[in-house]
């Protein structure tokens, strides 16, 4: 996992091609005026997908979820949220692998994960071996914009 802002994206991490694209969707989208949904970037190699949400209260069990086929580049354009992170190796899988969807999920408990707090231009790039639980409340629940951009994996 990589936590960041988007000004400093490009001193963070390493970006190949595909990952420099969606840092240039980011960049020009900001998020703001996007509407929910689905936008190609680059067919399934790299797409966003925007959406607007308000963020749970953390529940004493942390429902995880991970992805093989791509990577996340979740961003924040709007409201702050808490996304747990921990290692997928330590994840107690609850729902097996579905590659239609590319997800599975997991559970542990919460005192067993790491809080990021991600505020507006903030961002999370979460790799195969991050298990990420987002959309979490930093305090009360609050209204969240957050574009999530899909980079394939090897692209």
């Amino acid at each position: 996992m990589i936590v960041t802002d988007l000004e400093h994206l490009e001193e963070q991490a390493v970006l190949t091609p595909a990952m420099r694209r969606a840092a240039a969707f980011l960049q020009q989208a900001h998020g703001h005026d996007l509407p929910d949904g689905r936008i190609e970037i680059d067919g399934n190699r790299v797409y966003a997908l925007v959406q607007s949400y308000v963020t749970l209260t953390p529940a004493a069990d942390v429902t995880f979820e991970g992805h093989r086929a791509y990577i996340d580049v979740q961003y924040v354009a709007a409201g702050e949220e808490l996304i747990g992170w921990v290692s997928a190796d330590r994840v107690q899988v609850t729902k097996p692998y579905d590659a239609t969807g590319d997800a599975w999920l997991g559970a542990l408990p919460a005192d067993e994960t790491t809080l990021v707090h991600l505020w507006p231009g903030d961002l999370a790039i979460l790799y195969p071996i991050d298990a990420h639980a987002p959309r979490l409340a930093a305090g009360a629940p609050a209204p969240v914009k957050k574009i999530v951009v899909k980079v394939a994996v090897g692209a």
